[in-house]
């Protein structure tokens, strides 16, 4: 088995080969500005975004003029939360979220919070699922704006939107999520769940970095963060990253087309991980619902054993403990933390997310490099026994009292 292994796909994806084809072009040959609009240069570029704006659109029920590009997903939750806050000073100045968000989305709302606005951080359940009670009981007449992710970026727990949502539309709230982690890999139809905005990223389903997209329901006023030429219909100024829009828009169609095989094969694959890691650690533990879940993710916790130690151990094994914005801190997960998970098993988590190049042969291989890990991990101490003369110890073992 050829290493390293690759599992660690809520944090990023392998480029598909057929998305790096479609972008080569527009680095050296259509190298035009889509805003230029008086030569052949920039009619093609811009010809290229509007077939990958309608791309990307399709893949999540919308109508081509509502996407809006950005850099990515924690640019386009900037641009949701604080446009639609601005917006509504005058309305309201109340939001709601829930406790396992990401925190590109937890800090833009902390920031407005430092503005004057009121946040609510609603619990969830110990299957990671949103109280939809507690969510409505937090709402008030104040509230301007209701976000919560799509599905969870480290335990991979699918919310259940359109319920979420119906309520909302009869109280008139808007509604945003992330949906970094689940666009291009579960089904999205942003009119049929009552959505009015919605972030996702390219990065995650197989496309570049740097690129992302919002989805602004039309009609819907959203305060600009960028000024600057009125580009993106006026709510997000820039010269467009044309490369890797037409990567995005690339990597949208692929999926559209591919995402129900895929997923299919890759719960299939998560289930072979999930079933085989169990006979290695009879005793680890599942983060998260099973039943409303990415096909792609398992979280888990193996007790008694640190995360840290796990992953140092795992030489050419690409997993992760977490999330891949906070991998620095050494604090437990704040989503793990939220379902109930004590403080030991929240550190010893691992945080498996499997992608369209992974293999039975893989998932075989880190199964047994985990299982032996912990074994090693687990095994009792070796005592030493040391002779009472001290000619009998080695010169190292030696100390001066």
């Amino acid at each position: 088995m050829t290493t390293p292994i690759y599992m660690d796909s809520h944090a990023t994806t392998r480029v598909d080969p057929r998305v790096v084809e479609a972008m080569l072009p527009f680095f050296e040959e259509h190298y035009g500005n889509a805003a230029s609009r008086h030569h052949r240069f920039g009619w093609i570029a811009r010809d290229a975004v509007t077939e990958a704006r309608a791309a990307v659109a399709t893949l999540i029920g919308a109508p081509s003029r509502a996407v809006v590009f950005t850099s990515g997903a924690s640019e386009s939750n900037n641009l949701a939360l604080k446009g639609i806050a601005d917006q509504s000073r005058d309305r309201g100045n109340h939001l709601v979220t829930v406790q396992t968000e990401h925190r590109a989305v937890l800090d833009p709302l902390r920031r407005l919070e430092q503005q004057g606005f009121q946040v609510s951080c609603v619990p969830v359940r110990s299957d990671g699922i949103v109280d939809l009670s507690r969510l409505d009981a937090a709402l008030t007449p104040a509230t301007v704006l209701v976000s919560v992710m799509m599905a969870n970026n480290e335990i991979g727990v699918l919310q259940p939107i359109a319920e979420l949502t119906r309520n909302l539309r009869a109280r008139h709230i808007p509604f945003h999520t992330d949906a970094a982690q689940a666009a291009g890999h579960v089904p999205i139809d942003v009119q049929a769940d009552g959505i009015d905005l919605l972030s996702l990223t390219a990065h995650k389903l197989y496309g570049p970095k740097g690129i992302g997209a919002l989805y602004v329901r039309p009609g819907l006023e959203v305060t600009p963060l960028l000024d600057g030429g009125g580009h993106e219909y006026g709510l997000r100024s820039g010269t467009l990253n044309v490369p890797g829009i037409v990567g995005f828009g690339r990597a949208a169609t692929l999926c559209c087309h591919a995402m129900h095989d895929d997923a299919i094969r890759l719960a299939s694959l998560r289930d072979r991980l999930l079933n085989e890691l169990r006979q290695v650690i009879p005793d680890l533990q599942v983060n998260g619902s099973m039943a409303a879940r990415l096909p792609h993710n398992l979280n888990i916790s193996v007790p008694g054993l640190p995360g840290e130690q796990l992953l140092m151990g795992l030489e050419g094994v690409a997993v992760s403990s977490g999330a891949a914005c906070s991998s620095g801190t050494r604090e437990p997960s704040h989503v793990l933390r939220a379902l109930g998970v004590p403080e030991r098993l929240a550190e010893a988590s691992l945080r498996f997310g499997l992608g369209r190049f992974n293999t039975d042969a893989e998932v075989d291989a880190v199964v047994e490099q985990v299982g032996s890990l912990v074994a090693r991990l687990r095994a009792p101490v070796p005592v030493f026994e040391v002779a009472e003369n001290d000619d009998d110890v080695p010169p190292e073992w030696q100390m001066d009292l």
